[in-house]
């Protein structure tokens, strides 16, 4: 249920907006051209409103993270009583409090097998900086100091922060800070469409894993300490692997002694149709970096599951792991996002988009949009989904003009049709809450096909 309505004045907003609020990853000289941001006032289910009174379908789950839909009151209530028993308090002091405990043990339980530990923060950046820390760190104690490099893919996304921005193989972010720092390696991702338009998947499977094996040859295994991954790269495009590639990369990181990291803060919690992205393909990290759908983005919470050699290490060595911020593991997050799992069991989320929403949005890609004649392929899986746009069907052949163009030009068209989903490059991508029914999807996807058509003239004049 939702809280009710305030009345608030926009314009007032967007003025203090511009003359107070730099927004996150924008370009501040267009968010000035349009006289401030939209201003998102409530949200209930997979719709968000905006102060223009515009209802728009959440095709996005916020930003990859409201898995169990807005306006739900249990997490209200949860944080509510736990903020009135025991609002906040740190980690430092050899101290722990109960709903981060119970946390780390529903997570551990989720996770199974090895990955019996959690270390907490507050966001997807700061989970990936734990994990280059701890990775080095565990390396030290091993007595391999020199295993620092840590191999990624080009076109990942693993933070904002200057670790993160490094362990990402976004070129765009690197210009800014000069960036990567030394010590992280990329190769080629699995993007077959985008990469190997036509090559038989299984080759290029073999391909893209033989990449990373020839750079940990080229770097030399002993200076190798990780390779890091999103099972789905989100950000990047929605880049779905080809069968076969993970497992291949597996036996990789295990032929070499290699600690395998998989980044699950958009896949974890069902995007999937599995708790994690890694349990659907089969493979069994050391590492795994989580956040967003952990609180379903109510509170910042974030983790890190650490397998038990790791953890092994860590104890019988002994020493400070000088590492660690202010709101790891903080109360209040915490029972938030126990409540959100809770949810997520009861209503079988997870279940359900693996049985019945996930392959209902892949038919309906499948059958209205497949087709299109500006789309050169819709993929889906689970509840992520990704259209390309190309200029002539039956190829990889984008529009001409600076490159980018079409993702952003049909995102911004499914936006005033009521739709919000994010447009990279030429791209559209779309990651909906769990939450989302059938009509919702076939809603999703009619905009979507309605906007490729409104977007047609413009895109063939480039």
């Amino acid at each position: 249920m939702s809280a009710p309505l305030r009345n608030y004045d926009i314009a007032e907003l967007r003025r203090l907006d511009l003359a107070h609020h730099l927004p996150a990853q924008a370009d501040h000289k267009l968010i000035a051209e349009l006289g401030g941001s939209r201003i998102i006032t409530r949200a209930e289910g997979s719709t968000i409103y905006d102060g223009e009174g515009n209802a728009i379908l959440d095709g996005m789950a916020g930003l990859w993270c409201v898995n169990i839909g807005y306006g739900r009151t249990e997490l209200a209530q949860a944080a509510y009583d736990q903020m009135l028993e025991l609002p906040y308090y740190n980690t430092f002091f050899k101290t722990a409090t109960p709903p981060t405990v119970k946390l780390a043990a529903r997570i551990a339980e989720k996770l199974g097998g090895a990955l019996t530990h959690v270390f907490f923060n507050s966001s997807g950046s700061e989970a990936n900086d734990t994990v280059f820390r701890l990775v080095r760190h565990y390396w030290k104690l091993k007595g391999e100091p020199q295993r620092t490099v840590f191999i990624s893919r080009w076109n990942a996304y693993h933070g904002s922060t200057v670790a993160g921005v490094s362990l990402g193989g976004m070129k765009h972010m690197h210009v800014q800070g000069d960036l990567p720092i030394p010590g992280v390696e990329h190769v080629m991702q699995p993007y077959l469409f985008g990469e190997a338009f036509g090559e038989e998947p299984d080759a290029f499977a073999a391909r893209a894993a033989q990449a990373i094996e020839d750079r940990i040859l080229a770097v030399g295994p002993e200076n190798v300490a990780a390779f890091i991954g999103e099972p789905v790269q989100g950000a990047g495009g929605v880049i779905i692997p080809p069968p076969g590639y993970w497992k291949r990369v597996e036996a990789i990181c295990r032929k070499y002694g290699i600690l395998l990291v998989c980044d699950e803060v958009i896949t974890g919690f069902g995007r999937l149709g599995e708790w994690f992205g890694h349990q659907h393909y089969g493979i069994t990290p050391d590492l795994v970096p989580m956040a967003k759908g952990l609180s379903s983005g109510y509170l910042p919470i974030s983790a890190v599951g650490v397998a038990d050699h790791i953890v092994r290490e860590l104890r019988e060595k002994g020493g400070d792991f000088v590492h660690g911020f202010t709101y790891s593991g903080h109360p209040t997050c915490a029972a938030v996002a126990l409540k959100n799992i809770e949810i997520m069991e009861r209503e079988g989320l997870v279940e359900r988009t693996r049985e019945d929403t996930g392959p209902y949005l892949a038919k309906a890609f499948a059958d209205r949009l497949a087709g299109h004649p500006l789309v050169g392929e819709a993929r889906s899986i689970g509840l992520l989904g990704a259209v390309e746009i190309v200029a002539e069907k039956g190829t990889s052949k984008r529009f001409k003009g600076e490159e980018g163009t079409a993702g952003p030009m049909v995102r911004d068209i499914c936006i005033k049709n009521g739709l919000m989903v994010r447009g990279i490059r030429d791209t559209i991508v779309c990651c909906p809450p769990l939450i989302i029914t059938h009509a919702e999807i076939d809603r999703l996807v009619d905009t979507i096909a309605r906007s490729l058509d409104e977007a047609a003239p413009a895109l063939r004049a480039l």
